[in-house]
């Protein structure tokens, strides 16, 4: 069984990742630093560089990743964006769905990058989910803004399908399942 550590101190996205990975014989080991974000409009370039930080100092052991993710809305010209970590702490769901108020165009991407460190140099795999912004909060189940995200195909927020539903779908299942192909292929 492969063994990969996941640099994050999101114990949210770190039960999402654990259960993607379990379905492809992967165990996914938490572990929690301090990682320094640079300030950019690209969740790749804020991944890879955050991962090179830590890479740089010796703070991480071969094997292990992180991730960046975003909530990119079109009318809003991808706000909250990479922002989506602080817009969230400070205006949550219901602040955004304010600034959507009389806003006929609710078209949004969930955007994941995951930079993976294979003990030589770092690689980036991305995932997208498409779809838009609902009316109301929505669902009990997920975190962020899944209350309010339609995934395309669906009539239901990312919390109202559940972790089951979503852990297939997702940004994040996208990205994961990318890195686990390039993993598969041995490509490092």
């Amino acid at each position: 069984m492969m063994h990969l550590r996941f640099i994050t101190s999101n114990k949210h996205k770190f039960e999402e990742a654990r259960d993607i990975l379990k379905r492809y014989g992967i165990r996914v080991e938490r572990i929690s630093i301090p990682v320094v974000e640079i300030q950019s409009n690209s969740i790749e370039e804020v991944a890879y560089n955050s991962l090179r930080y830590l890479v740089e100092r010796r703070l991480v052991p071969s094997m292990s990743f992180l991730e960046d993710a975003g909530l990119f809305i079109k009318a809003l010209k991808g706000f909250p964006g990479v922002y989506s970590a602080y817009v969230y702490r400070t205006i949550g769901c219901e602040g955004i769905l304010k600034l959507m108020e009389g806003i006929e165009d609710r078209y949004a991407e969930f955007k994941s990058a995951i930079a993976f460190y294979d003990g030589k140099s770092i690689h980036v795999f991305t995932g997208v989910c498409r779809g838009c912004i609902g009316l109301e909060v929505k669902g009990s189940f997920g975190f962020g803004f899944d209350p309010i995200f339609i995934p395309e195909g669906f009539n239901k927020t990312y919390a109202e399908l559940g972790n089951n539903v979503k852990n297939k779908i997702s940004h994040r299942a996208r990205a994961l399942i990318s890195m686990v192909k390039a993993l598969r292929a041995n490509i490092f």
